[in-house]
Protein backbone atom coordinates (compact mmCIF):
# COMPACT_ATOMS: atom_id res chain seq x y z
CA UNK A 1 0.00 0.00 0.00
CA UNK A 2 1.67 3.29 -0.89
CA UNK A 3 0.71 6.92 0.04
CA UNK A 4 1.60 10.18 -0.59
CA UNK A 5 4.68 11.21 2.50
CA UNK A 6 4.06 15.01 4.41
CA UNK A 7 7.74 15.45 4.24
CA UNK A 8 7.99 18.49 6.84
CA UNK A 9 5.61 16.33 9.48
CA UNK A 10 7.08 15.87 12.77
CA UNK A 11 7.49 12.21 11.88
CA UNK A 12 9.13 12.81 8.59
CA UNK A 13 11.75 15.52 9.50
CA UNK A 14 13.81 17.22 12.04
CA UNK A 15 13.90 20.88 13.18
CA UNK A 16 16.84 21.55 10.90
CA UNK A 17 15.28 19.99 8.14
CA UNK A 18 12.48 22.38 8.55
CA UNK A 19 14.67 25.55 8.43
CA UNK A 20 16.44 23.68 5.66
CA UNK A 21 13.50 23.04 3.51
CA UNK A 22 12.11 26.45 4.02
CA UNK A 23 15.49 28.15 3.70
CA UNK A 24 15.75 26.72 0.50
CA UNK A 25 12.06 27.73 -0.53
CA UNK A 26 12.40 30.93 0.20
CA UNK A 27 15.70 31.40 -2.75
CA UNK A 28 18.34 31.90 0.55
CA UNK A 29 21.76 30.62 0.43
CA UNK A 30 22.72 29.59 4.07
CA UNK A 31 25.54 32.15 4.25
CA UNK A 32 22.63 34.57 2.79
CA UNK A 33 20.28 33.29 5.71
CA UNK A 34 22.52 33.65 8.24
CA UNK A 35 23.97 37.25 7.65
CA UNK A 36 20.69 37.94 7.10
CA UNK A 37 20.31 36.57 11.22
CA UNK A 38 23.37 38.61 12.31
CA UNK A 39 24.97 35.36 13.15
CA UNK A 40 28.02 32.45 12.05
CA UNK A 41 27.97 30.25 8.70
CA UNK A 42 28.91 27.44 11.32
CA UNK A 43 25.64 28.29 13.81
CA UNK A 44 23.14 28.21 10.83
CA UNK A 45 24.92 24.82 9.62
CA UNK A 46 24.53 23.41 13.18
CA UNK A 47 21.10 24.25 13.45
CA UNK A 48 20.48 22.45 10.07
CA UNK A 49 22.39 19.40 11.00
CA UNK A 50 20.64 19.27 14.28
CA UNK A 51 23.77 20.13 16.33
CA UNK A 52 22.01 22.80 17.81
CA UNK A 53 19.05 25.01 18.45
CA UNK A 54 19.02 28.92 18.19
CA UNK A 55 17.18 31.05 21.41
CA UNK A 56 14.08 32.35 20.97
CA UNK A 57 14.72 35.64 19.77
CA UNK A 58 16.76 34.06 16.68
CA UNK A 59 13.97 31.44 15.87
CA UNK A 60 11.14 34.26 16.33
CA UNK A 61 13.53 36.49 13.31
CA UNK A 62 14.04 33.31 11.50
CA UNK A 63 10.64 32.24 11.13
CA UNK A 64 9.65 35.65 10.05
CA UNK A 65 12.64 35.99 7.39
CA UNK A 66 11.42 32.49 6.03
CA UNK A 67 7.65 33.53 5.94
CA UNK A 68 7.00 30.87 8.25
CA UNK A 69 5.32 29.94 11.55
CA UNK A 70 7.89 29.44 14.68
CA UNK A 71 5.78 26.47 15.85
CA UNK A 72 6.60 24.86 12.15
CA UNK A 73 10.24 25.56 12.63
CA UNK A 74 10.19 23.75 16.16
CA UNK A 75 7.46 20.67 15.51
CA UNK A 76 5.87 20.92 12.13
CA UNK A 77 2.48 22.03 13.07
CA UNK A 78 1.26 25.61 11.72
CA UNK A 79 2.03 27.52 8.47
CA UNK A 80 5.04 26.13 6.92
CA UNK A 81 6.32 25.21 3.51
CA UNK A 82 5.67 22.52 1.64
CA UNK A 83 7.23 19.35 0.66
CA UNK A 84 9.76 18.87 -2.51
CA UNK A 85 7.49 18.54 -5.79
CA UNK A 86 7.37 14.95 -6.18
CA UNK A 87 4.20 13.71 -6.95
CA UNK A 88 5.05 9.89 -6.45
CA UNK A 89 3.56 8.12 -3.61
CA UNK A 90 6.08 6.78 -1.13
CA UNK A 91 6.06 3.31 -0.43
CA UNK A 92 5.82 1.59 2.87
CA UNK A 93 9.57 0.48 2.55
CA UNK A 94 10.89 3.83 1.84
CA UNK A 95 8.74 4.89 4.85
CA UNK A 96 10.54 2.59 6.76
CA UNK A 97 13.87 3.04 5.55
CA UNK A 98 13.35 7.02 6.38
CA UNK A 99 12.40 5.77 9.32
CA UNK A 100 15.68 3.92 10.40
CA UNK A 101 17.76 6.45 9.10
CA UNK A 102 15.94 8.93 11.93
CA UNK A 103 16.27 6.87 14.68
CA UNK A 104 19.72 6.14 13.72
CA UNK A 105 20.37 9.54 13.61
CA UNK A 106 18.97 10.39 17.00
CA UNK A 107 21.01 7.22 18.42
CA UNK A 108 24.26 8.64 17.02
CA UNK A 109 23.78 12.52 18.41
CA UNK A 110 22.60 10.83 21.61
CA UNK A 111 25.82 8.89 21.65
CA UNK A 112 27.92 11.64 20.77
CA UNK A 113 26.59 13.76 23.59
CA UNK A 114 27.34 10.47 25.99
CA UNK A 115 31.09 10.71 24.90
CA UNK A 116 31.03 14.60 25.68
CA UNK A 117 30.29 14.02 28.74
CA UNK A 118 33.13 11.49 29.55
CA UNK A 119 35.01 13.31 27.64
CA UNK A 120 34.85 15.87 30.33
CA UNK A 121 34.89 13.49 33.35
CA UNK A 122 37.67 12.31 32.15
CA UNK A 123 39.45 15.47 31.79
CA UNK A 124 38.48 16.26 35.34
CA UNK A 125 39.52 13.28 36.77
CA UNK A 126 43.03 14.15 34.50
CA UNK A 127 43.15 16.99 36.60
CA UNK A 128 42.70 16.35 39.85
CA UNK A 129 46.10 14.90 40.64
CA UNK A 130 47.92 17.65 39.40
CA UNK A 131 46.15 20.35 41.85
CA UNK A 132 46.70 18.00 45.43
Amino acid sequence: MEETHDWYSPEASTFGDRVAGARDQAGMTQQQLAKRLGIRLATLRAWENDLSEPRANRLSMMAGLLNVSMMWLINGEGEGVNGPNEMEPVSADMRDLLTEIRDLRTDLLARAEQLGRLEKRVRIALQGPRNG
